[in-house]
């Protein structure tokens, strides 16, 4: 079973799946999985202080009783200082690798690199290169659209 094509929008910040002639199209699972993992906001640890001047950590509900969480913690960037660019894309990296850490626990993929770098100066691409079990290997690009100061 295929999963529904999934376009991720970098600067709305959401993805929404793909149309033809008023029908679904079909996707690549991986794909999915990884916009799912990267895009999801992932709960922030307690002791987290939102920029924002709120207190939500975030996070998807159905974590509240699941042992593993989903989704990413690069949500948390989204209005971090540029003052040491080279920081930043390094945090979302981390970031974005601890979401894709279940496809390999999960035996999903033998190895995941991910790298990030300024497509503009509001912009962080993303580069995802997944290595299957089979030897067979995907590559995925994506961008996030930086609000920082």
């Amino acid at each position: 079973m295929t999963d529904i094509a999934v376009r991720w929008d970098a600067r709305n910040g959401r993805g929404d799946w793909v149309l033809r002639d008023g029908d679904v199209l079909a996707g690549d699972d991986l794909a999915t999985a990884v916009l799912v993992s990267l895009f999801t906001d992932r709960r922030a640890a307690e002791d987290f202080v939102p920029t924002d001047g709120t207190d939500d950590l975030r996070g998807w509900w159905g974590d509240t009783y699941a042992d593993d969480q989903i989704g990413s913690r690069i949500w948390q960037y989204e209005r971090a200082k540029k003052s040491d660019g080279a920081a930043l894309l390094l945090s979302v990296q981390q970031a974005a690798r601890e979401s894709l850490d279940w496809l390999l626990v999960d035996g999903v993929a033998s190895s995941v690199d991910v790298q990030a770098g300024w497509l503009n100066p509001t912009t962080i691409a993303l580069g995802i290169q997944i290595t299957q079990p089979d030897g067979s290997r995907s590559g995925l690009q994506f961008a996030w659209a930086w609000d920082g100061v």
